[in-house]
């Protein structure tokens, strides 16, 4: 199992736990079993669907940790594979199969990545223009799920109280609606100090999530 994923993983289970005042650890043993395994992918995201099944109390997390299990598998079990299988017909029908899962958390973590490949900072703006391409003509759809981070780009330098009230006003049918909160404020400091995530915390609406997936980034970029 990828290192990276791995701490990432168990930040957001335990971030999430502690939260709900739950104990997490025979979930993460059995999460991290299936990450370790040498099964094939699909087989392996039908065992961490099933590990959910089995632990109701974590289904706010599952579609985020689809986004780790691509991201493990990109990085360690294609190593495995022939040289082309990200270009295979298997590969396709297993995108096809997939479409629907996952978030746009997975953008973030791919963009963390190369930060660290490039050995830059993260930057929303970075993020935005570099990374996702939002201003190019054929990446419009990006701009399209994107439009409400670009339009509030600026909260990076606010309040972590002013975040949570736009983050309020988001329509409910947008998809970073869940996310836009946690993302906008790991872009506004990527590594608070105790203080600083008990007041983003604070103002959350949803502080098991939001806090799960501000531990997850904090974690993958710390590790990277």
């Amino acid at each position: 199992m990828n290192t990276s994923v791995k701490e990432a993983m168990l930040s957001a289970l335990a971030q999430f736990a502690s939260v709900n005042n739950q104990d997490q650890e025979a979930f993460s043993k059995v999460l991290v079993s299936v990450f370790s395994s040498d099964k094939v992918y699909m087989e392996k995201l039908a065992a961490m669907d099933a590990a959910f099944d089995e632990h109701p109390m974590f289904e706010p997390l599952r579609e985020l940790f689809f986004d780790l299990l691509l991201i493990n598998f990109f990085n360690e079990d294609v190593r495995k594979l022939e040289e082309d299988y990200l270009e295979s017909p298997e590969w396709e029908q297993i995108e096809e199969q997939t479409i629907d899962r996952g978030t746009e958390l997975l953008n973030v973590i791919l963009y963390l990545q190369e930060c660290q490949d490039e050995a830059i900072e993260p930057e929303l703006s970075d993020f935005l223009r570099e990374f996702l391409l939002v201003d190019e003509d054929e990446f419009q759809d990006e701009h399209r799920i994107y439009e409400v981070v670009i339009a509030n780009q600026i909260l990076v330098e606010s309040s972590l109280k002013e975040v949570a009230r736009v983050s309020s006003s988001i329509p409910e049918d947008s998809e970073l609606k869940e996310l836009f909160y946690p993302m906008i404020g790991f872009f506004r400091d990527p590594d608070p100090v105790d203080e600083d995530f008990n007041e983003f915390i604070k103002y959350s609406a949803n502080p098991d999530f939001d806090s799960a997936v501000y531990a997850l980034l904090i974690s993958f970029n710390n590790q990277n």
